[in-house]
């Protein structure tokens, strides 16, 4: 279906082929939908994609089923999907690195994902907490900031790896307050999160459900939410604009949202983004995202497409900040 690419060059044929198109599109989907995940099975993503996908058959009366490929950041699958068919029956569930920040990471992409890729909505976001450990005489964030710019360089972060938010968001803070932090790279967030509570670690942002048992055993203490919202299961976090750090670099939040190859039809575009919308406002998709520590969002594609083109500088400044670089 490359033949919207044809219609700047042949007006009158394109005109002739709309309505067989439309009869096309009103026939979606005519198979099984394929549902990439660029990830390893098991992990919180999969999860996510899995429990959309059955609310998703149910709307759409085919068979959704999961694929995952993992590889190389998320790149091998999100190439998979943007070199597939447009036909709607392969879908990207991509992640902000996949699709966005792996743009300012790699030096080369076998795929471009405003001119490959086709929005169709954002599903959910995922609130990143900053924390301290208890033990920590931090408590709000500017204790933190105090106690970082007091530490003259011997302040230290942790992330789950180089060009992750964690550690971008470190090397922000290192420089708007123009004070050295060392990051410390690990291999997932349960190591990081074992030498925060460890005191091996100044801070970290981490997730909600990774961190949850050690903030309820009052081992962790949390100091601020990123986002534009606080998270309702904890009202009294702020985020960090309300707790005097406004940058735009803290009110991002990653994300999770479908995609499809670009030249996909704009009725199976909707189709889609309608049946995404209705599955992220059911009870047991909103039980899962709760459980998650995610935010439901079940966006238009419209205002997918918006929210995409105001992070993409923030995300590339970020980039540049923290000098990270992958192969």
């Amino acid at each position: 279906m490359r033949i919207f690419r044809y219609c700047a060059q042949g007006l009158l044929l394109c005109a002739g082929l709309l309505p067989h198109l439309t009869t096309w599109a009103q026939g979606y989907p005519a198979k099984a939908i394929t549902f990439t995940v660029p990830y390893p099975a098991g992990g919180g993503t999969d999860v996510v994609a899995r429990t959309l996908a059955e609310q998703m058959s149910r709307r759409l009366g085919q068979p959704v089923v999961v694929d995952n490929k993992p590889g190389a950041g998320g790149i091998l699958g999100t190439n998979a999907v943007a070199k597939a068919a447009p036909d709607g029956h392969t879908v990207l569930v991509g992640l902000t690195q996949s699709v966005l920040t792996n743009r300012f990471l790699y030096a080369k992409l076998p795929y471009d994902p405003r001119t490959d890729l086709a929005f169709v909505s954002q599903i959910a976001t995922a609130p990143l907490l900053l924390l301290v450990p208890a033990s920590s005489p931090a408590k709000n964030l500017e204790d933190l900031r105090r106690l970082i710019k007091a530490s003259k360089g011997a302040a230290s972060c942790g992330s789950w790896g180089a060009g992750s938010y964690p550690h971008l968001a470190c090397a922000h803070m290192a420089s708007s307050l123009n004070v050295p932090i060392t990051h410390v790279p690990y291999k997932g967030e349960a190591p990081m999160l074992q030498d925060l509570v460890g005191g091996q670690l100044t801070f970290v942002l981490g997730s909600l459900v990774s961190a949850r048992a050690y903030m309820d055993g009052g081992r962790l203490r949390a100091l601020a939410v990123t986002g534009e919202q606080r998270l309702s299961v904890l009202a009294d976090v702020p985020t960090f604009k309300e707790a005097g750090m406004p940058d735009a670099e803290y009110r991002l939040n990653g994300w999770l949202a479908l995609l499809v190859p670009l030249a996909t039809p704009a009725a199976v575009v909707t189709r889609l983004q309608d049946a995404a919308r209705q599955a992220v406002n059911s009870p047991e998709f909103k039980a899962r995202l709760d459980a998650l520590g995610m935010v439901g969002v079940g966006s238009t594609s419209e205002e997918f497409r918006q929210r995409y083109a105001a992070d993409w500088p923030v995300w590339e400044r970020l980039v540049k900040v923290s000098g990270a670089k992958l192969d």
